[in-house]
């Protein structure tokens, strides 16, 4: 039965139908924000994915272009393979979904969301967040929500819940928050230096707006919403679980206390195999082969549950360390040779190398998505190898993991990079993982800053990254403790991975991953806390030292750039018919020209003489010829009753015979050969623009 129900959301009307299309999903909604509009279904599987140990959701965002009306390029012409922008969205989506399902759910559940219509004002991007969570609150899939999420500006001190797309153009902060009634679930953000208070600020003024948004879900889900259905539990046998806790808790307790991750993984290891021995001794090779999955599935729950009391109760982590101590971290600049600039941060066994590559504006990275984003002129890449955590897998290409974690660090440094008046470059940063045990994220944000000072790149302020993360106790949520700088253990068992990276003076970017039901102010605010203090002990006592600002130069084997400015209706003139002039300027001199719309124009050089020479050339054609000034020409051509014609720059005069020489001139060839370099003056200009010189007038002056 077709539904609509609608809302007020900053000004602008969301409406939810559904009953109208995609009858054979679980659940299906129509979210439609001013003319945006995004069709979203929910659909579970009828039985659970065996031999897994985790909860496979999966969530697409799917861009259409028609959505913009427009015709997707290339052989095909039709879309391809996710923009990165639908894959980041696609993450969005999907973090505060997760931690509502059941923990020992393991049916598929696939989350598509379908983007029909796109009005730029209204985000597609908070549509799908919105419709799948009521998507899955009024299907029979098993979900502990409602969720919902907005986006927020921050202008004039003033926080913007949903800005329009002129708002967001001068925003300080482009934020997505989400969360239920009680908690904030998930946090995305890009900020131009925003204070811990400010972004608070921002993230409760957004938490207000979620709460009308998840009540309006709630309402719709009392009223249509289907009974959940029973599913196969894959929770941890916990017979099994007692018998290996009773036994080894002990050994775990001592063994889980090896600061070196090598070291420890090797306990590990060998615990497992202990434990399987006893287990068959006491109930026979059968029966072990039979349990080992249960076997396994305690041993994770009696690590983590470990770990996770040792943290809580006596304050103890698994390296040593106390709660607010950071692992040890070292940097360094220039370790490749022939880069233009490269940077190496190690935080205890994470270890990202950074390499910055300074390219010809034309080189930056075109977009075609359904935002007015046509190029962006920062690129930075994140690539984590199986050879970073010791596993021998090859590279299939970057994964959505990747993609995230490089459009974070792109996030944190994009506030402090130069204008492209100041600094005309496209520029590529690469951050290779090179040994991963946690916040390989955060270290690329440190590695790259040293990357670009060290490529002579003119960052307003240097940046760094943290992560922090959360231990709760399960039978008193409000018993928690907040622990700086997680490594790999602490993030898998833990219940945060909250990574902040900023300047000494605010915060760049955010990204939030919660595994329990959301976060209040107070941890937010304490996180907020934690990461600014690390980051100011990172870029004082450890970048500082290294490189404390940009280098005065680029490196020798990035292109030297000039930069000069033509009038637009000299562009022509200067690429010339079929592009026959500036491919005849950079024949002779070697140089790369990129010319923009506006008239600015950049020329690219290993060789600065070139670069200049190639200059001149443009300054000769797009030069105004005025009565009375003085140029240097060359001869074209020779007429022996009129003269010499004089090409100067793009134009063409005529020297007249009688301006030759103060003497009588009876052949001009005496004089003159074509090819010649010749000063003149210019005399006079007609009405149909025929330019007379003298060469006889400077004889005299």
């Amino acid at each position: 039965m077709f539904k609509s129900y609608s809302m007020d959301l900053a000004g602008r009307t969301l409406t939810i139908e559904t009953g109208k299309m995609a009858g054979l999903a679980n659940a299906s909604v129509l979210v439609k924000y001013g003319e945006t509009s995004v069709l979203v279904n929910a659909t579970s599987s009828k039985e659970p994915k065996e031999g897994i140990d985790f909860f496979p959701l999966s969530v697409e965002y799917s861009e259409r272009l028609y959505a913009v009306g427009k015709i997707p390029g290339g052989f095909n012409k039709r879309e391809g393979k996710p923009t990165e922008k639908a894959i980041l969205t696609s993450r969005a989506i999907d973090r505060p979904l997760r931690p509502l399902f059941p923990k020992d759910f393991r049916n598929d559940v696939v989350i598509d969301c379908l983007v029909l219509s796109v009005e730029q004002d209204c985000s597609p991007e908070v549509c799908s967040m919105i419709g799948a969570s009521c998507a899955l609150s009024i299907s029979d899939i098993p979900f502990g929500g409602p969720t919902a999420a907005v986006n927020v500006g921050f202008i004039d001190g003033q926080v913007i819940i949903n800005p329009t797309e002129s708002q967001r153009e001068v925003s300080r902060l482009n934020l997505t928050v989400a969360g239920t009634i009680d908690k904030i679930a998930m946090i995305e953000a890009g900020a131009y230096e925003l204070t811990n208070n400010e972004m608070l600020e921002a993230i409760k003024t957004a938490h207000i707006e979620i709460k009308k948004i998840c009540g309006f879900i709630q309402n719709i889900k009392n009223e249509i919403g289907k009974p959940k259905f029973e599913y196969k539990s894959f929770a941890v046998d916990e017979e099994v679980y007692e018998m290996i806790y009773n036994e080894f808790k002990d050994r775990m307790y001592q063994d889980v206390q090896t600061a070196d991750k090598i070291e420890r993984d090797a306990k590990m290891d060998l615990l497992t195999l202990d434990v399987n021995n006893w287990y068959a001794e006491k109930f026979g090779e059968e029966k072990l082969e039979e349990d080992k999955s249960k076997i396994a599935d305690s041993l994770y729950k009696l690590e983590k549950k470990t770990v996770r009391k040792m943290i809580l109760d006596e304050g103890k982590r698994v390296d040593g360390r106390g709660i607010y101590d950071i692992r040890p971290l070292s940097c360094e600049v220039d370790v490749i040779p022939r880069v233009h600039g490269s940077g190496l941060f190690n935080r205890g066994r994470t270890q990202v190398l950074s390499i910055t590559t300074l390219g010809m504006k034309s080189e930056e990275q075109i977009l075609d998505g359904l935002d007015n984003e046509e190029s962006k002129r920062y690129m930075h890449q994140y690539n984590f190898p199986g050879y970073s955590v010791g596993e021998a897998k090859p590279s299939r290409g970057p994964g959505r993991r990747e993609i995230g974690h490089g459009a974070l660090a792109e996030k944190a440094l994009v506030p402090v990079l130069p204008s492209v008046e100041e600094f005309p470059y496209a520029i590529r940063v690469v951050s290779e993982i090179l040994s991963s045990n946690g916040s390989t994220s955060q270290g690329s944000i440190c590695a790259s800053t040293l990357s670009l000072m060290a490529a002579g790149v003119p960052i307003k302020k240097p940046v760094a990254g943290i992560s922090t993360g959360l231990i709760t106790d399960e039978n008193d949520p409000s018993k928690y403790v907040v622990i700086t700088d997680i490594q790999g253990i602490e993030d898998f068992f833990g219940d945060m991975d909250f990574k902040v990276g900023g300047t000494r003076d605010g915060i760049t970017a955010i990204q939030v991953d919660i595994k329990v039901d959301g976060l209040s102010y107070d941890i937010i605010a304490e996180a907020f806390d934690r990461t600014l203090k690390a980051r100011t002990y990172i870029l004082d006592e450890i970048m500082g030292p290294v490189i404390n600002e940009p280098r005065s130069e680029i490196s020798k084997y990035a292109p030297k750039i000039i930069t000069m400015q033509i009038k637009p209706e000299k562009i022509k003139d200067v690429i010339g018919t079929g592009g026959k002039t500036i491919n005849k300027i950079i024949e002779e001199t070697g140089v790369k020209i990129d010319i923009e719309e506006d008239g600015n124009v950049f020329i690219y050089s290993d060789d600065s003489a070139k670069a200049i020479d190639a200059q001149g050339i443009i300054e000769d054609i797009v030069r105004e010829i005025e009565v009375g000034e003085i140029y240097t020409g060359k001869v074209v051509k020779i007429n022996d009753k009129l003269g010499a014609f004089i090409s100067v720059g793009n134009k063409e005069g005529l020297l007249h015979i009688t301006q030759i020489a103060k003497e009588y001139v009876k052949r001009v060839e005496d004089y003159l050969k074509v090819g010649d370099e010749v000063t003149v003056k210019c005399t006079s200009i007609d009405e149909q623009g025929r330019i007379n010189f003298s060469r006889k007038d400077l004889y005299e002056e």
